[in-house]
């Protein structure tokens, strides 16, 4: 499993906004091979968004941040401060903590 965290601000946009257009890319992001699960997250007060990602293996994680889908979001102009660093999965500690139910229901699915 690899893990994806990528944050950013909204600029010219507000939340509201920002949220329908988190519900219109949602299916993209469902139908991306090797992404197990994507949680979107949100810091209002810090103007702060972004998503973790879950991927099967690194080289789904890696043709992701390759694809069309990945750079039309670094290219949005509503989104500032773009971060996205990639890790590694320390499985041991992460089985032991239930970290790896989340891929395992979303493969059920």
């Amino acid at each position: 499993m690899k893990v994806q965290i990528v944050t950013f601000q909204l600029n010219g946009i507000d939340d509201e906004a920002y949220g329908g257009m988190c519900d219109e890319l949602a299916p993209a992001f469902a139908a991306v091979p090797g992404l197990s699960a994507k949680l979107w997250l949100a810091d209002r007060d810090a103007n702060t968004y972004g998503g973790v990602y879950l991927w099967s293996d690194a080289h789904a994680q890696a043709a992701y941040a390759e694809s069309d889908l990945f750079a039309a979001v670094a290219a949005h102009p509503n989104l500032t401060g773009i971060t996205s660093r990639a890790f590694e999965v320390l499985a041991g500690p992460t089985a032991v903590t239930r970290g790896d139910r989340l891929a395992a229901e979303r493969a059920l699915a």
